[in-house]
């Protein structure tokens, strides 16, 4: 089943169910070291703003994080201080001793050691994996909707922390496609941020649990966003050349000045594109761009 907005106050609901109850197999299987964790993971869940980004903004998200060297992980750099962010074709694997386990949602928030991340699964991808690889077939009441796969604490600072250097092993791609995601949804003239209701019943269900308003905030990019940069009049760049092609230039990252007399600096993406006059020929290049989930 591929996970819709509208799945995902239901899939929380259940999902907390199996981490509130001890005699859960998703608490009773799992060690006492990791408790604690679970613990952690189930209060911010509770406490989750919730989002679902269509497969062109995870596409974006992974192709600008690539480009990100360092990130800060404080509530002012995030969408809501406690957020469950489901990527809704995926955002990639991890490797756990050989084997590559799908990523597809993603929760954060608080922890005494900084910020709390937990990478998960659907449990109908790994039913579907399980199948596929062992011909087994999964007792799903036994599983909530959400498998957590891995939870990590990420530094709290008040500059950027190095992405390579982090420690653990939450997989470095996701990790950077996650920062840029939280960076990306700020720019109001590329991303579009819809709020989705779920159904009546649903509220009616999420409200008897104590976790208040269940909408999902639907994040995508908008069909046509603003270039970063005006070609030249008639041609002429600032310096007077004149040129006689049209090029795509590559979306990049810049350290954008905003805020009080803009003394404040933010990594702001810069779209692809087109410089040049118009009606000069496009240039052609052999460089082909091949994203990998």
């Amino acid at each position: 089943m591929n996970v819709r907005p509208s799945h995902l106050p239901r899939m929380r609901r259940q999902f907390l169910s199996h981490l509130d109850s001890p005699a859960s197999q998703l608490r009773s299987k799992m060690g006492e070291g990791l408790q604690s964790g679970l613990d952690g993971l189930a209060t911010n869940l509770r406490n989750a703003d919730m989002y679902w980004v269509t497969p062109e903004m995870a596409a974006l998200a992974m192709s600008a994080g690539a480009q990100l060297a360092a990130a800060r992980w404080a509530v002012v750099d995030r969408p809501s201080p406690c957020g469950l962010l489901w990527w809704a074709d995926g955002i990639g694997s991890m490797d756990t001793g050989g084997v590559q386990i799908p990523v597809e949602g993603i929760v954060w928030g608080p922890h005494e050691r900084g910020l709390m991340v937990w990478l998960l699964m659907s449990r109908s991808r790994l039913a579907s994996e399980v199948q596929s690889r062992n011909g087994m077939t999964l007792v799903a009441d036994q599983m909530p909707p959400m498998i957590p796969i891995y939870g990590e604490t990420l530094p709290v600072t008040a500059e950027p922390v190095s992405l390579a250097g982090l420690d653990g092993q939450l997989p470095a791609p996701i990790v950077a496609a996650l920062a840029a995601a939280w960076l990306l949804m700020q720019q109001p003239a590329l991303v579009e941020r819809v709020k989705e209701r779920p159904p009546a019943a649903e509220a009616r269900s999420s409200a008897r649990a104590g976790l208040g308003d269940p909408e999902v905030t639907v994040t995508t990019l908008r069909r046509q966003y603003l270039p970063g940069t005006q070609d030249a009049v008639e041609g002429d760049d600032v310096a007077g050349r004149r040129y006689r092609h049209r090029w795509v230039v590559s979306g990049h990252w810049r350290n954008q000045a905003h805020g009080p007399d803009r003394m404040l600096r933010r990594q702001t993406w810069i779209p692809a594109y087109v410089k040049g006059p118009d009606g000069a020929p496009m240039l052609s290049t052999e460089k082909v761009n091949v994203w990998r989930r």
